[in-house]
């Protein structure tokens, strides 16, 4: 279903996420007070406009308030992060998304109703270092401090070997939620009669500090 977005901020942060949003194939209306930065993106969104989105008049006379989404994704400046937010919010969007410097400032977020907060630097230095320590670690999403959902490259361990067979739950203490086979092939709750082959990637789940158990 094609959706509504408003990208409001437009450094490296906000740039990557109105362009990926777009490619995506949604509809993006992003907004920055420098014109440098709204050329520089003026042909890979539906609309770029130069304003300051802490006017909430002209965020009214450019229809934000019909939108779906919003990201508010400037993060120096903490006042206009927090008022944009809160604006947003009382304008009525459904689902507000803000990007915060700090644990405090994304407190302060949660607390005038953004209904996600995301802490950018924060979660590409958790994914990078995972990437350092453990080489087959593709992608990760937290769960929590302890939990986290992994997509790892197959080890040669596992190779033509079934999910019973490894065991992954008494072995490792982890669980194996899907398989991906292709890009367009995946296995979701495979059963143990699953086998893995070469160059399948495994979705799996738990305690961040079991990963190290799991052979390269």
């Amino acid at each position: 279903m094609r959706k509504q977005f408003v990208v409001i901020g437009l450094g490296r942060f906000g740039t990557s996420v109105a362009r990926t949003i777009s490619e995506l194939g949604h509809d993006v209306l992003a907004i920055d007070k420098d014109e440098t930065m709204v050329q520089a993106i003026m042909n890979d969104v539906t609309q770029a406009v130069q304003a300051d989105a802490r006017d909430e008049e002209v965020l009214r006379t450019l229809g934000v308030r019909n939108l779906d989404i919003a990201v508010v994704a400037m993060g120096d400046d903490l006042e206009a992060n927090i008022l944009i937010t809160l604006m947003l919010k009382e304008m009525g969007i459904p689902y507000v998304i803000a990007k915060a410097q700090s644990t405090q400032h994304g407190k302060v977020l949660e607390k005038i109703g953004a209904d996600k907060v995301i802490y950018p630097e924060k979660d590409m230095g958790i994914r990078v270092a995972h990437n350092l320590v453990t080489s087959n670690v593709m992608d990760f999403i937290e769960l929590s401090p302890q939990y986290s959902i992994f997509e790892i490259l197959a080890s040669s361990h596992f190779i033509n070997k079934s999910l019973g067979e490894l065991d992954f739950r008494a072995v490792y203490g982890i669980s194996v939620i899907a398989i991906k086979k292709t890009e367009d092939e995946i296995i979701i709750a495979p059963g143990a009669n699953a086998v893995i082959n070469h160059g399948d990637i495994l979705v799996i789940v738990g305690n961040k500090k079991l990963l190290a158990k799991l052979p390269d």
